[in-house]
């Protein structure tokens, strides 16, 4: 073989290995791709965008038949995907996010505190309490889900016969958010509300 012919046969080689990511692997990488320039754009505020890119890896990455590995990565999409829409106030496509997220999820507490969370700042004491429990049950060190649900709890105590009557499970859960955090961010509001309670 030739100088010449040798050196156009690497060029040809160089060619094709070039374009084999544009082709053989592109389904099974291009999603990844969009998943970090979705974590990019949410980094730096561009929730919508995020969301969209999101979106375009989440349907990727579920084509075909997603392997645990990447279910794991779908559900720590998703969960981001939540809360860039928390961001952008779409509090009730956040939810549905995390939702998805929780069965696909790695460490399926996050997905369930980020609904604890999210339940408790709108109102949705029931919803607070289910996923509140549920991110407990994943993960028992979870500090802040048993602030919330000791605040729930304390939030539906009555006053029967002059005395303030709690749901079974309050002072529990927030005499073990102290245990867990007793400098935390709420130890100050839960040592008022054991406080109250004397």
């Amino acid at each position: 073989m030739t100088v010449l012919k040798s050196m156009r046969f690497c060029l040809e080689i160089a060619a094709a290995i070039a374009f084999l990511p544009a082709t053989a692997g592109a389904q099974t990488t291009s999603w990844t791709t969009d998943q970090s320039a979705a974590d990019a754009d949410m980094a730096s505020g561009q929730y919508q965008e995020a969301v969209a890119l999101y979106e375009r890896a989440i349907a990727a990455a579920e084509s075909g038949q997603p392997d645990a590995a990447t279910k794991a990565q779908i559900g720590k999409m998703l969960v981001s995907e939540g809360n860039c829409f928390l961001k952008l106030h779409r509090t009730a496509d956040a939810l549905a996010a995390y939702e998805k997220a929780a069965p696909l999820s790695a460490n399926p507490a996050t997905a369930y505190f980020n609904l604890c969370a999210t339940y408790y700042n709108t109102g949705s004491t029931a919803g607070a309490l289910q996923a509140c429990d549920k991110a407990i049950q994943f993960n028992p060190n979870k500090a802040d889900a048993y602030f919330i649900k000791g605040s729930v709890l304390f939030g539906q105590g009555q006053i029967v016969n002059g005395k303030y009557s709690l749901p079974p499970g309050t002072v529990e859960a927030l005499n073990k958010y102290l245990q867990l955090a007793p400098n935390g961010a709420h130890a100050g509001d839960v040592k008022q509300m054991l406080d109250a309670l004397k």
